[in-house]
């Protein structure tokens, strides 16, 4: 046996083989797609047959126009099945289908009536629609490759090369008609090598072994798998969703993939599909709906869905001719269902399934994670709501217990003297203590009204043009003392539309509480500037200070620092929490810097008022409004 024979024999098996294994496959999962493909090698499968009896003496088989027009219209035939798996795989013309189907009857037929042997004539009018129909295969796979991904890129290529080596042969084979004789013979193990690395790589491309597939899904899957791990801390489920769905498509290599949550509330599976929300009711007419009823991974080509009016809705959306589909389960738990979309039926084999259903259990075990991530927030934040229930009714019925107690035992004593001298002058002091505390109560009950109104961002009411210059220094006034000194340092013109009781009561609590976590006494400085479009304002004190890791947590409602002892520091830890609601409702923000034992200083931004505008400009209105209704009048 010589080289250029084993090289024959062995592409002979190849292609023998490819016939068996597609064959198969379409018996176990019939689409148009895998018959297709079962027909396209059952050709060359055929004509191996032809070649392998013919030299056993059958007479049937014997050279002639019968012989002739079978091996032209299995090698035409070949070239025409490649045509339709494009129109599979991708999509061409109807019209270049027609011309393609048209030609192929011509030549076809005339084969039966051409004079034997053939002439070269004839043969090179085969040849060159054999090389223009897979030229055109060739380019229609490469371009369709370069937007694939993962395994389905790696098979279009391999089908291109197949492609293009086929080309080769029938190129080989015209150019040892056209070249003396005395080269025949190296066209001829030319062609023999292109047949080879044809069957090679259309048996990688349409049947890759399954450790060949493994190796090509590797990179994707791993990177998929790597990103798992992280995917249960993504901020929200829905990206938890996205991330799946995109890792998923990628492993598969496919350009679409959904998850969908089952709502057993509602009885429906719920998708995302291209940002829109979409609720599919399970049923065995959808091959994502028996996936999750079965509790099994589904497949299905679904034009031929379609065609039987069982046409599933989200892959008509993302334009799909194909699915695959399984349940994502998390113990005896339905979460939901996988599925992977495709506009390229023949792209989804067995492996493919066994792929779909090792990511849509991974998916289960992410989405398990994150439900569990999501039940032990949820016990934090009930218990720290509980610790912060606690806490304020803790704080509130210290802060109140203590006016409460100087109002009733005040009270008491004055009821005393009434009883005993009711002639006896009034008790001014005792009054005077009375109506102290009783403000004192009063005070924490706003704060609280306060509080709620923050939480509800109806804490603002209306604005007017303040100065805050001047409330500054008003504020300063009132809590400068001969031990604590309050400094006020304003540049420029600090007007802004503001709510001016919110403004004050801003100034107010920063000042009050520079000066009573400075028990020792010393300096409060106040320094407001002007700077783009924003008031600056800093309170700046040299008081017990904040400790770095609670600086995070201060403007918090109800916290209280762990250096604040409450016997000398009354309060109950919303006074800085209303101040960051009053910056914020104002367009602003405030923040904090300080050192233990050195002190803090807040620093608060808002949004100035512009020349020409803002309150000029109301003005304005209101002056015209004025003179038109005396006009009016």
């Amino acid at each position: 046996m010589t080289a250029d024979q084993l090289i024959t024999y062995l592409s002979w098996a190849i292609f023998f083989l490819l016939f068996v294994v597609t064959a198969v496959q379409a018996v176990r999962r019939p689409s148009r797609a895998s018959i297709d493909i079962a027909i396209l090698f059952a050709l060359p499968a055929l004509l191996v047959v032809l070649n392998v009896a013919g030299p056993a003496g059958l007479g049937w088989l014997q050279r002639g126009p019968l012989l002739t027009g079978v091996q032209v219209i299995g090698l035409l035939g070949m070239v025409y099945m490649l045509l339709r798996l494009v129109d599979d795989f991708i999509w061409i013309p109807r019209s270049a289908l027609l011309v393609a189907e048209v030609g192929l009857a011509v030549v076809a037929v005339a084969s039966f009536f051409v004079p034997q042997p053939l002439p070269a004539w004839y043969s090179l009018l085969v040849i060159a629609y054999l090389i223009i129909g897979l030229a055109y295969t060739v380019v229609t796979f490469l371009r369709a490759s370069r937007s694939a991904r993962g395994v389905t890129m790696r098979r279009m290529r391999s089908v291109a090369a197949g492609s293009l080596a086929l080309g080769l042969v029938f190129t080989f084979a015209a150019l040892g008609l056209l070249t003396p004789a005395e080269w025949r013979g190296f066209w001829s193990v030319l062609s023999e090598l292109a047949g080879l690395t044809a069957a090679v790589a259309y048996f990688l491309g349409f049947a890759p072994p399954g450790i060949l597939r493994r190796a090509w899904q590797e990179p994707e899957l791993r990177g998929f798998l790597s990103q798992a791990v992280e995917l249960s801390r993504l901020p929200d489920t829905e990206s938890i969703l996205r991330t799946l769905e995109a890792g998923a498509a990628q492993s598969v290599g496919a350009p679409h993939a959904l998850v969908g949550l089952w709502d057993e509330s509602r009885g429906v599976l719920r998708f995302t599909v291209l940002g829109e929300t979409v609720e599919l009711v399970p049923d065995n007419t959808k091959v994502i709906g028996r996936a999750f009823l079965r509790q099994e991974v589904a497949s299905s080509d679904l034009r031929w869905a379609r065609a039987s009016g069982a046409y599933p809705e989200l892959g008509g959306r993302l334009g799909a001719r194909s699915i695959m589909a399984a349940p994502i389960t998390a113990g005896d738990r339905r979460v939901g269902a996988l599925g992977v979309y495709a506009s390229r039926a023949p792209i989804f084999a067995d492996e493919d399934l066994g792929l779909v259903n090792l990511l849509a259990r991974q998916a289960a075990v992410v989405l398990e994670m994150r439900s569990l991530i999501d039940e032990a927030a949820q016990a934090r934040a009930r218990e720290e709501a509980a610790r912060m229930k606690e806490d304020f009714l803790s704080a509130a019925a210290h802060d109140l217990k203590t006016p409460l107690t100087t109002l009733v035992a005040q009270a008491q004593l004055l009821e005393r003297k009434a009883q005993n001298d009711p002639s006896a002058p009034a008790d001014i002091p005792g009054l005077k203590r009375i109506v102290r505390e009783t403000i004192r109560l009063r005070s924490l009950v706003i704060e609280l009204l306060d509080a709620a109104r923050a939480e509800q961002g109806k804490l603002v009411g209306e604005r007017e043009p303040v100065d805050l210059a001047e409330y500054a220094r008003e504020v300063a006034e009132r809590h400068d003392s001969s031990r604590h000194s309050v400094s006020v340092e304003a540049e420029g013109d600090l007007t802004g539309l503001y709510d001016p009781g919110r403004i004050a009561q801003l100034l107010e609590n920063l000042v009050e509480n520079a000066v009573k976590y400075s028990p020792d006494g010393g300096t409060v400085r106040v320094h407001l500037w002007r700077e783009g479009g924003w008031n600056h304002l800093s309170v700046t004190d040299r008081g017990i200070g904040i400790p770095p890791d609670e600086l995070p947590r201060v403007f918090s409602r109800f916290y209280r620092g762990t250096n604040v002892d409450d016997r000398r520091f009354w309060g109950m830890g919303l006074g800085l929490f209303i101040c960051k609601a009053i910056a914020e409702q104002h367009g602003g923000t405030i923040s904090v810097t300080s050192m233990p034992g050195k002190g803090s200083t807040f620093n608060v931004q808002l949004p100035a008022a512009q020349a020409g505008r803002d309150f000029g400009e109301e003005d304005e209105r209101a002056g015209a409004q004025q003179a038109t209704g005396e006009e009016v009048a």
